[in-house]
C-alpha cells in the first residue's frame, strides 16, 4: 500500500503504566494482520537515550503511534531533539482506550491528516 502511514508500536516495558491485555492484545492483532510495523519495547528509555530512531520516525510524515497519552508521546520525542510533525501524526492511547479501537485505528487506510 504506497503512502501507507507507518506503524509504530510501544511495549511500554519499563513504565508498566498500559494494561498488560490491551498492549498484548494490540501486539497480537498487528503481528496476525500482515501490517508491516515497528515495535519498541519502551519509547521513554528512547527518549532518555536521544535513540536516533526517534528522529527517523519523526521525519516520517505519517506515522501512527500507539503508546500513551499524546502530549506524553509528544514529549518524549521533543525531549530526544526530534520533534514530531503538527500533522500526519496519530497518536493511539493504550492508557484509556480499548485494543479493538487501537488495532482499528492503527490498520485504517489512508493518510493522516
Amino acid at each position: 500500500m504506497p503512502n501507507a502511514p507507518r506503524i509504530l508500536y510501544c511495549h511500554c516495558a519499563y513504565a508498566q503504566v498500559v494494561p498488560k491485555d490491551v498492549k498484548h492484545e494490540v501486539l497480537d492483532r498487528l503481528s496476525a494482520s500482515g501490517a508491516s510495523f515497528d515495535a519498541v519495547p519502551d519509547l521513554c528509555e528512547m527518549s532518555a537515550r536521544r535513540d536516533p530512531k526517534l528522529q527517523e520516525l519523526a521525519a516520517e510524515g505519517a506515522v501512527r503511534i500507539a503508546a500513551c497519552y499524546p502530549r506524553a508521546v509528544r514529549w518524549l520525542f521533543g525531549a530526544a531533539d526530534a520533534p514530531l510533525p503538527e500533522t500526519g501524526i496519530r497518536i493511539l492511547n493504550m492508557r484509556v482506550a480499548p485494543a479493538e479501537e487501537v488495532v482499528t485505528a492503527l490498520l485504517a487506510p489512508g493518510e493522516e491528516a
